[in-house]
């Protein structure tokens, strides 16, 4: 999809029951944003109300043979769905929408992990990831899988004779795949083990927080960073010192709404950094209009991935870019954090003495002196604990 932008997509989401218009619009704003990501450009957005989705069509026909005109009028070359779609969804939306590429989230999500993994391990694990999305989905599929290139909207065609040919290709390639990825699993594994008794930090966070810069200021490193979702896909471990009290940091990859479970399996070898830190830093886009439900997503990816019982410390991080309306008190609207200063926002997540916390700016370097303060006394208190008898070092 790379060399591409001049493509166009338009993207489709439906409201369901007791669900907001303008939550489903900034879910829709999230996955125009991934689509710039791969290259294709945003176009229009369309919705609909419904209870569920259609079994068949995802979203009605009507509804559907509008998108077809829109896209047949504007020479739009990809209609994305915010979901997930079925093989038989796909296949019918095909028939209906038959002037662009059908696309649905995970495989979008794909595509950019594809586009994003440079080293020979981020690739095989998205290419388990990709085969194991595609298995289910053999079935009307156009092209026969030993010409496929793979990538986003590959269309093409292959007989039905080939379906279980192809499954037997694709269930061999995963199994190859699962044990060339163990091998790299173990290697990986001795090499954490090598890394002695150091207290284990791991930023986490959904993507596109400022992880990677934050792990640039702390470590002095190099890591890249970019204004663009999963910027990262490898974990970087650094050595760090504070004062005179040594640990490791590492950043990986970012969590996001509705992660393709196929990622998360695929992923979580490298996730194995979270899982064996000894501390969490969570960081936090303060900027965004919805970080408090980006922070029960990578909650609830925690949990999936069993880290989420861990301590954890939240960085609350973009303050430079925070903007707030002013609240009218005669106003009969609940107040929101749209309304709320930075100062009455800082002092709400202060109060809560069971989440420890800082507001920085890791772009223009600001509360950085607070969060070094706090992470030496964290990592001083947890290496104490370890060895009792050298607590002279930081004394």
């Amino acid at each position: 999809m790379e060399n591409q932008a001049f493509e166009k997509a338009v993207f489709v989401g439906i409201i369901k029951e007791k669900e907001d218009e303008w939550k489903i619009s900034e879910y829709l704003e999230e996955l125009e944003f991934l689509a710039e990501t791969a290259g294709v450009l945003g176009d229009k957005k369309f919705i609909q109300r419904i209870n569920k989705p259609d079994k068949s069509t995802y979203i009605g026909t009507g509804k559907l043979d509008e998108i077809r005109q829109y896209c047949e009028d504007n020479a739009i070359s990809y209609v994305i769905f915010d979901d997930e779609l079925s093989g038989t969804q796909q296949r019918n939306i095909e028939k209906l929408i038959n002037c662009c590429h059908i696309i649905d989230r995970t495989s979008l999500i794909l595509e950019i992990f594809a586009q994003r993994a440079k080293t020979s391990y981020a690739k095989m694990q998205v290419e388990l990831a990709r085969y194991q999305y595609m298995l289910p989905r053999l079935t009307g599929m156009w092209t026969h899988l030993e010409r496929q290139r793979g990538g986003f909207g590959t269309r093409g065609g292959m007989g039905e004779t080939q379906i279980e040919a192809d499954k037997r290709i694709v269930k061999e390639r995963i199994t190859r795949l699962k044990e060339q990825l163990k091998k790299v699993d173990n290697q990986m594994s001795t090499q954490r083990g090598n890394r002695g008794s150091l207290v284990r930090l791991s930023l986490v966070g959904y993507t596109n927080v400022g992880k990677s810069t934050l792990m640039n200021l702390l470590a002095k490193s190099n890591v890249f960073a970019e204004n663009k979702l999963f910027a990262t896909l490898d974990t970087t471990v650094r050595k760090v010192v504070i004062e005179n009290v040594p640990f490791l940091l590492s950043d990986t990859v970012g969590f996001i709404r509705k992660l393709p479970t196929q990622l998360v399996e695929a992923f979580k070898s490298t996730l194995d950094e979270v899982r064996e830190a000894d501390i969490l830093v969570h960081v936090v886009d303060l900027s965004h209009p919805d970080f408090e439900e980006q922070m029960k997503v990578v909650e609830g990816t925690l949990r999936e991935i069993g880290a989420n019982d861990k301590p954890t410390y939240v960085v609350f991080n973009k303050i430079d870019a925070y903007k707030y309306k002013e609240y009218d008190e005669f106003s009969l609207e609940p107040r929101t954090n749209e309304n709320r200063s930075l100062d009455e926002l800082k002092n709400s997540w202060i109060a809560q003495e069971k989440t420890p916390c800082s507001f920085i700016s890791a772009k223009e370097k600001i509360g950085i002196d607070k969060l070094k303060s706090d992470i030496y006394k964290m990592v001083a208190e947890m290496h104490a604990g370890r060895y009792p008898f050298n607590n002279f070092l930081w004394q």
